[in-house]
């Protein structure tokens, strides 16, 4: 396959599904950095959890469970690897398509392909997809099917219900016991204020966080030229037909402004920060998973 299709988020949708793409887009990546994405690690043993779904079978304390009748899984803390857990918004907003793939198509190739590239990293991953609750769960392992398992649940999430996220992430951040490296995928359509507040949460639990911003070219641009219906994808019925021409110097006045702020509030909170259009390549988001993996773990 010609490496500009590498490129293009929409040529990669054609060719197969999510797990055919994530091995393409990391294992081309990885050579074009002169890298492995293979990695080995070394383990040792930290605490009790209680089990969930995904959690490898070998790890459960059997001894625990004559004893209280309850399943508990060993914790094991790769030495020089990560624990992480992939966001996936799946909000109606993110169904939006124009030009090119949608949103949450677009969310889910550079989900898939942080899955296989951290696993591959022998780094510990895991899942969860949201709208107004969590939707999809899976805990964080370096078991290989969690690959497999993770491609599934994406593949099989279609997005629809309307989303606050800064009411969803209360709910999330209790369910994460253990320090982790959040991805948030998201086209971060919120009130920026609450938002900002909820991102401060994650990093007051010392959490570290990436938030990757999706948005379309079409929302970037705003490149609508005749009267257009805008419909809220979030809400059914809500439908407005406007001139584009009357409306497009306040639209991006508006939306500029809150990706400068958005991207301001994430620096202030600590918070990585990297807006990726629908139409570009994932480059930037595997390069900037590789830098702070380098920085927390002190290798590539």
């Amino acid at each position: 396959m010609a490496d500009k299709n590498l490129a293009d988020p929409t040529s990669l949708a054609k060719i197969g599904g999510l797990e055919v793409v994530a091995k393409l887009l990391v294992e081309g990546y990885m050579i074009g950095q002169h890298k492995s994405p293979f990695k080995g690690s070394s383990v040792e043993f930290v605490e009790h959890r209680q089990y969930y779904p995904g959690d490898e079978i070998k790890h459960i304390d059997w001894r625990a469970f004559g004893k209280t009748g309850n399943y508990y899984v060993k914790e094991y803390e790769e030495e020089t690897n990560l624990r992480s857990y992939l966001l996936v918004d799946c909000s109606g907003s993110m169904a939006y398509q124009g030009a090119t793939i949608s949103k949450f198509n677009y969310a889910r190739q550079l989900a898939a392909a942080l899955a296989y590239l951290l696993l591959s990293q022998r780094d510990a991953c895991g899942l969860m997809t949201f709208d107004t609750k969590i939707a999809d769960r899976w805990e964080p392992s370096t078991n290989r099917q969690s690959f497999q398992q993770i491609v599934s649940l994406l593949e099989g999430r279609r997005p629809g219900r309307e989303t606050q996220l800064s009411e969803v992430f209360p709910l999330i951040l209790p369910t994460l016991k253990r320090r982790s490296l959040i991805f948030l995928i998201s086209d971060c359509f919120d009130r920026l204020e609450p938002l900002a507040a909820a991102l401060r949460l994650f990093r007051a639990a010392r959490h570290e966080v990436v938030l990757f911003q999706v948005v379309a070219p079409e929302e970037e641009e705003f490149t609508f030229k005749q009267p257009t219906q805008f419909r809220n994808l979030e809400r059914a019925g809500h439908n407005i037909l406007a001139d584009p021409y009357r409306l497009r110097k306040q639209y991006l006045d508006k939306y500029n402004r809150f990706c400068t702020d958005l991207a301001r509030e994430c620096g202030n909170a600590g918070v990585e920060y990297l807006k990726l259009r629908t139409d570009s390549s994932y480059e930037m988001a595997l390069g900037a998973f590789l830098e702070m993996r380098v920085r927390r773990t002190g290798r590539g």
